[in-house]
């Protein structure tokens, strides 16, 4: 059996007795005799509290709804439900949420109840800044008397989880959904010819083709112009390498660095299968923490989603030695492998430089960086003082610094993808489509 609403007074209720002290002390001071009318005023405000909380009615049923999946960085609505029996027009219900941080900050929800045909309801947006498991725990409770002298307060346990996935709306996009709808790889299993790197056929040249893919030699033989088609390529191997590190577990824009590369190579991931590639996870921190068998088909999605899930945030530095050469020695075949790191100077940039740098012999390597708004704000605010001078030079020294760890990578052979978080997805999707065409991982 559930206990009974607690009756509380309200702040009202104190101001009141703040405001008779005073009084009680004027009483007593001009009229002595009369002492008992303090006393007296007091039991009459509390006989009062008594009487608003009893009419303050009561609680039939308190409900939480809330759904069992949210994404990290999507907004979705908690409501709390209550059923107060013989409550007041102006009982003002108020609830109180404990739950994980993930779903708001510092793990306290609050909303104000408004009346709803035959209950009460409030809805509060949450939004998800982590992956795992958030958990709702408890709910409180109150409302008040028709007087507004006294509350009743419940507390209920709620015990309701919410997993919090991987953000993949880009793929739910409209316009992504366009794209894969008239790209020139899609749905249907047949030979695409047409870009690429793998000869099809010879056809006969026609206005508003390439002049590069003439081939003079067939057609001089035939005394009219042939040019040479190809066949997109397919079943390249794709594997996406995510930097569980200190560095990309902090916040960019309200979101961890890690959760923002996650949406973005799950929507090129979602491209890559529709275009019949291969694709695998691979994560990684002091150790390696996930790894994925290749994923071939599109209806297979979920299980890259899941995977990705599993991404844990580590407080420690990478270990790129380790990790880059467990990947290498699990590919049998040259595949495209892109990796999403951050760094914080070039002293702690030099193992991942050197283990990239063995990579790059046998696969196709593409780094993908977002850019550092914070860095590039520091560096160009207007500066106001010592402070703001010593910031603007530390600034661009690290920004310098990080250009210079970049251009390396670039002459080791790296494609570098360099954006803000929120175009970091379109970014890579170009990249990997740019590669693509080029033929250069078969």
């Amino acid at each position: 059996m559930r206990p009974p609403a607690a009756l509380l007074p309200t702040r009202r209720a104190v101001l009141v007795v703040a405001g008779m002290a005073p009084l009680a002390l004027v009483i007593a001071a001009a009229a002595p005799a009369a002492w008992i009318v303090a006393p007296a005023l007091g039991g009459a405000l509390l006989v009062l509290v008594l009487l608003d909380g009893l009419f303050a009615g009561s609680l039939a049923d308190l409900r939480v709804i809330a759904p069992g999946d949210a994404e990290v960085g999507e907004a979705f609505r908690l409501t709390v439900l209550a059923d107060l029996w013989r409550a007041p027009a102006r009982a003002r219900p108020h609830a109180a949420l404990a739950c994980d941080p993930r779903l708001a900050p510092g793990g306290r929800i609050t909303l104000a109840l408004t009346p709803d045909a035959e209950v009460w309801s409030g809805t509060a947006p949450l939004v998800p800044v982590r992956r795992g498991t958030g958990a709702i725990t408890t709910v409180w409770l109150r409302w008040t008397g028709p007087l507004g002298l006294a509350h009743r307060q419940v507390r209920r346990p709620v015990a309701h989880d919410v997993r919090i996935w991987p953000n993949i709306a880009p793929v739910r996009s409209p316009a992504l959904q366009i794209f894969l709808r008239d790209a020139q790889f899609g749905l249907i299993a047949r030979r695409i010819r047409g870009e690429g790197a793998e000869f099809e056929a010879l056809t006969e040249y026609e206005p508003g083709m390439d002049r590069r893919r003439i081939d003079w030699k067939s057609s001089a033989r035939h005394a009219r112009l042939f040019a040479k088609e190809y066949e997109v390529e397919r079943n390249n191997q794709i594997v996406f390498a995510f930097d569980c590190g200190q560095a990309m577990c902090e916040p960019v824009a309200g979101l961890p660095r890690i959760d923002r590369a996650v949406t973005a190579a799950l929507t090129t991931a979602y491209v890559a299968l529709k275009a019949q590639d291969r694709v695998a996870l691979f994560g990684f921190a002091a150790r390696p923490q996930v790894t994925t068998p290749f994923v071939t088909a599109s209806r297979d999605f979920s299980r890259l989603q899941r995977a990705a899930a599993g991404l844990d945030y580590h407080p420690g530095e990478p270990n790129f030695t380790l990790a880059l050469s467990t990947l290498a020695a699990r590919l049998q075949r040259r595949s495209l492998i892109v990796l999403f790191s951050e760094f914080t100077d070039p002293t702690s940039a030099e193992l991942m430089l050197e283990s990239v740098g063995r990579l790059v012999e046998r696969h196709v390597v593409l780094f993908v960086v977002m850019a550092d708004a914070e860095l590039a704000a520091l560096a160009t605010a207007p500066v106001r003082g010592m402070q703001g001078l010593a910031e603007a030079v530390t600034a661009t020294t690290l920004q310098r610094q990080r250009a210079l760890v970049l251009q390396r990578l670039r002459h080791l052979g790296v494609r570098v993808v360099e954006a803000r978080h929120d175009q970091i997805g379109t970014r890579l999707l170009d990249a990997y489509l740019a590669i693509k065409r080029e033929g250069r991982i078969g």
